[in-house]
């Protein structure tokens, strides 16, 4: 069995030794990969993968980990090991570097993915420097003053709206009674370089003039289009400072976003296309976490599949699609969002992604997905599907008397047993994506609350308490197809009414296990069914006929 992988990826490569690896290649290979994710180096394989052995002189690992930190900056401490796979080969493993790193001749490079996906390295260049110490939330890009910019360059408007803003949106009250010198002060929208206060980048993006903010930021911008099948309905770009941006985007999305009613006993409740909520918080988290460094404006589209929100730069180091609910808040543009907590635009405690979440799980619609981001771009998709009425109404009594349980991490696992007609803990932690104690913690308050009911037999499972299920319209187990044709036609049909489904979905509703759901979505996208998106355990699937 080949223990060798069989192709390069960012954070694979190989190296051919037929003829001895030159020693700059060897280096500049290990310095490429260290200012990305790191990774492993494979020498004496062929960039097509064919194992072809070890020159003599690669032979002795120790000497050569010794070579590559001696011919780095700072020195990459690598670890380099003899396996055998038919032939012998070198893997040398090498570090994600926390700092820029070098050859001692003064290359920086980096590895990273073509358009077609493939891997190559290349040179970073020194405008690329801070993109990534942000990335490694080792420089804070909004932070910096701008040297060449004055007092003059902030619009006293933009500060009269800054302070309206605080006010509506119950920011730090405080903030209200400083002088307007003050108040630039405390929210790090000036910084004084000399003797003088000079506009940060945070101070120009929030109540920055137009003219200094296209001159100084040109990538500030925002561009919004709203589409009917292929008819284009609005297509717009702002370049304005942040705040009379968030207005105009906020003006475009309702004139956009169609409202339905459902009626819930003596009641109405007005349900959206996307939750404003969740909207605003993508917004928000697309502007306050973007890497500037990137000529390209925030997109937004509204189309007949949802929402999406497309922002420059992809996530920073720790950060990824599977984590974003459950990792430490962090931010690309500390100053910037730290300001923008405090003027009450964005969430205080750093979990937006909770509100966008939320927002679709209040109504029983299928999750967002951030399924399509990659190295240079989060991609934040709010599906356009029904609600679930029978589960909003659920959802709605039960704020409406007050109760506790209603958790983002709760709905999750509520949204998870509706779907399915027996669970356990391990079903619900890959379905959810959630850490185990999170989903047990949930679980326990829904039990506790009569919502779901718990069987010991060999192990616990979990199934709604009947009363809960009856609200939701159930009627105990659903019968499952047994035969492979009639699940992928039953896989299908399901898909078709949710418009994209994940994995997890699957699982839950048809009471399968992992491998058999990803058999049938496999068979549903190879057939032109349905279209992945993502990868692994995470990926979304589109319902396309």
């Amino acid at each position: 069995m080949r223990i060798i992988p069989l192709k390069e990826t960012l954070t694979i490569e190989f190296k051919s030794d037929r003829k001895k690896l030159n020693d700059a290649d060897l280096i500049e290979s290990v310095v490429g990969l260290a200012n990305a994710k790191g990774g492993k180096l494979y020498v004496g394989v062929e960039d097509d993968g064919e194992i072809t052995g070890l020159h003599s002189d690669h032979s002795n690992p120790i000497t050569l980990a010794a070579f590559i930190a001696n011919k780095t900056v700072p020195p990459i401490s690598v670890r380099a090991d003899i396996v055998e796979d038919g032939k012998k080969v070198v893997v040398v493993d090498v570090p994600m570097s926390t700092a820029i790193c070098s050859t001692s001749g003064g290359k920086v490079l980096r590895r990273r993915l073509k358009a077609d996906g493939a891997p190559e390295t290349v040179p970073l260049y020194p405008h690329e420097y801070n993109t990534r110490l942000s990335n490694l939330s080792l420089l804070d890009f909004s932070a910096q003053p701008i040297l060449d910019a004055t007092e003059n360059d902030l619009d006293i408007v933009e500060r009269g709206r800054l302070r309206n803003v605080i006010r509506q949106n119950r920011g730090e009250a405080a903030l209200l009674e400083l002088a307007d010198e003050d108040l630039d002060r405390a929210l790090q929208l000036v910084k004084l370089v000399g003797d003088k206060y000079i506009p940060t980048i945070t101070g120009l993006l929030l109540i920055g003039k137009e003219e200094s903010l296209k001159r100084h930021i040109p990538t500030a911008g925002l561009a919004f289009q709203a589409l009917k099948n292929t008819d284009v309905k609005l297509n717009e770009t702002v370049v304005k400072p942040l705040l009379a941006t968030f207005e105009k985007a906020s003006e475009y999305f309702t004139a956009y976003n169609s409202e339905q009613e459902i009626e819930a006993g003596l009641y109405r409740i007005s349900v959206p296309d996307f939750d404003r909520r969740a909207f605003r918080e993508g917004l928000v988290n697309a502007f306050s976490h973007r890497d500037y460094g990137v000529m390209r404006h925030v997109r937004i589209q509204i189309d007949n599949d949802g929402l999406f929100i497309n922002s420059p730069g992809g996530f920073i180091e720790g950060v990824n699609i599977n984590n974003l609910l459950t990792a430490e808040p962090r931010s690309r543009n500390s100053a910037l969002s730290d300001a923008l907590k405090r003027i009450g635009l964005a969430e205080r405690t750093g979990r937006g992604i909770d509100r966008i979440f939320e927002g679709s799980l209040l109504y029983g619609k299928p999750l967002p997905t951030y399924a399509g981001s990659d190295a240079t771009n989060v991609r934040l998709f709010l599906p356009r599907a029904n609600p679930d009425k029978a589960f909003t109404k659920f959802v709605a009594d039960a704020m409406k008397d007050g109760r506790d349980f209603l958790s983002v991490f709760s709905l999750m696992v509520l949204n998870c047993i509706r779907q399915s007609a027996k669970t356990d803990i391990k079903t619900l932690t890959e379905q959810t994506g959630l850490e185990e104690y999170r989903v047990r913690s949930a679980i326990d308050r829904l039990v506790e609350g009569g919502y779901v009911d718990a069987a010991i037999n060999g192990k616990t499972t979990y199934t709604l308490n009947p009363k809960v299920s009856k609200t939701f319209g159930l009627s105990g187990a659903r019968p499952q197809p047994t035969d492979k044709k009639a699940q992928v036609e039953a896989v299908l049909k399901f898909a078709e009414e949710k418009k994209i489904i994940t994995r997890g979905d699957v699982m839950g509703f048809f009471n399968i296990t992992a491998p058999q759901a990803y058999r049938i979505l496999a068979a549903l996208v190879e057939n032109g069914k349905l279209v992945m998106s993502g990868n692994k355990k995470s990926a979304a699937y589109t319902f396309v006929g």
